[in-house]
Order: structure tokens, then sequence, then C-alpha cells
């Protein structure tokens, strides 16, 4: 039995587009033959990643540089681009430390961009799709929603509360020939990981240098890569994956439940 996707064609939505999982999930649709519907805060990295995209692939790209954490933003893309056939919610940046360290005002924007983001853009995707009769909303999520951790604790919550959203939203959504369905991603080799890990390495060892130091409690000693993470992707969005709905595949090797020496 050939592996055939058969996402030629479909156009799909991806916030949070311009770089890391959001880039890489776009390169990876663009492959398949699909038209591409980009939007994040930065203008000038759509246009470079537009112009990338086309000129490999021959799609159709279309960029969208909007706030998605302002309301009247997400309006204005969702007007603009009714006839979505695949949601992927990816934007967000939702601040780390403990409760004492993340006022109300932080932990209010973060959540307004990627939880109510989410939220809305499924609620208004979900009733499109439903009056067409059928359509995929995939949240890119994260797996610290399932290993919570005082430190990340705005983060956690909140990709907690989107891990029951989406499986409450996709019991039902299917019904109706509408997907909706989500991926954990766990530490994945992108620009925000290596900030991260370099920025606390400079705090531990006084060297930004031995951030790798903190990839040998990861099994195989690495983080994910951008592609292993996408192809998850490209497979729950496709046809291959129609019986797939309210359901959270989670990718970090294991790590959930992981005891670490």
């Amino acid at each position: 039995m050939a592996l055939e996707l058969n996402l030629k064609g479909k156009t799909v939505l991806i916030t949070g587009a311009s770089k890391g999982l959001g880039m890489a999930a776009a390169r990876g649709f663009a492959s398949e033959g699909c038209n591409l519907r980009l939007s994040s805060r930065d203008a000038g990295k759509l246009e470079a990643n537009a112009a990338e995209l086309h000129n490999a692939y021959g799609v159709d790209v279309r960029i969208y540089p909007l706030d998605l954490s302002v309301q009247a933003e997400r309006n204005k893309l969702v007007a603009a681009n009714p006839d979505i056939d695949i949601l992927i919610n990816n934007a967000g940046q939702i601040p780390g430390g403990p409760i004492e360290d993340v006022d109300e005002a932080a932990w209010r924007a973060g959540w307004e961009l990627k939880v109510y983001g989410y939220i809305n853009f499924t609620r208004d995707y979900l009733k499109i799709m439903r009056e067409r009769g059928g359509g995929v909303i995939l949240n890119m999520i994260g797996a610290a929603g399932e290993s919570l951790d005082y430190d990340y604790v705005a983060g956690g919550v909140g990709n907690a509360s989107l891990m029951a959203f989406t499986k409450s939203i996709g019991s039902r959504s299917i019904d109706y020939g509408v997907r909706v369905v989500g991926i954990n991603p766990g530490p994945t080799d992108t620009d925000r990981i290596g900030f991260l890990s370099r920025k606390k390495a400079k705090e531990m060892f006084g060297d930004e240098n031995r951030y790798t130091d903190f990839f040998d409690k990861y099994p195989l000693k690495r983080p994910a890569t951008t592609d292993e993470i996408t192809s998850a992707v490209l497979f729950l969005t496709s046809d291959l994956s129609s019986y797939t709905s309210g359901e959270i595949l989670t990718i970090n090797a294991g790590m959930t439940y992981r005891r670490y020496r």
C-alpha cells in the first residue's frame, strides 16, 4: 500500500509562520503542493519565506503580517481567508518563570496570543468548515501541558487547557466532517530552544557555548528535528488520518514519563 498524502491543491493557513515549527510546516505543505497563507508579526521574514517557498515549489503563497494577539487582527485574517482546508494554530510565546515572576499582564498577553488565539481561530474556522462540510484544524500545543512545571506555570497550564480544548471540540466536530487534532512537541531544534539553552548555559556555567550540555538528559542526546514534527503534521492533516479527531500526539521520545538520573 503506497502512502499518498493527497494534500496537493489544499489551502493551508499557518499562524506563527515566520520561523521555527511554523516555517517548517509551511515548507512541508509546500513540498506536497499546497497553497499557503502565512501569518506572523514579522513582515520581513514572511516576505523572505514566501519567496523561498514559491521559488522552490511553485505554490501560491500569501502573507499576512499581523499581531494575532489582537482580536481585530485575527478577524482580518479570517475575513481575508474564508476558504481554508487546513488550519495550523501555531502562533504563541508564553513567558517562562514561576508564578512570582510572571505578573498578570505578562500572563494575559501570553495567553491572548496562544490560548485565546487558538480558541478563537478554531471557533471561526469550525463554523466555516462545518458549513462547507469538511476541514482540519491542528493545534500545535506543547508537551509542557503534560509535564507541569512550577517554573513554566503560565505555559504549562496554558498548554494543558489547549489539550482539553482540542479533545473536547474534536470529539464532536468530526460528526460534521471537521477534524480537530493536536501535537505536543517536546524540545525541538528551533531558534527558540537554541536561544533559551544558550541563555541558561550563560547563567549556569558562564559560557553560552555549553548549551548542548543540557541535551545529555534527552533521549537520543538531542532535541527533535523540525522534520520529525512536520512529518506528523502532514500525516495528521491528510486523509490517511481521517479517523483521527479529538486526539493529541506527543512527540518527545518518551520524556513525559521518563525519570532522569
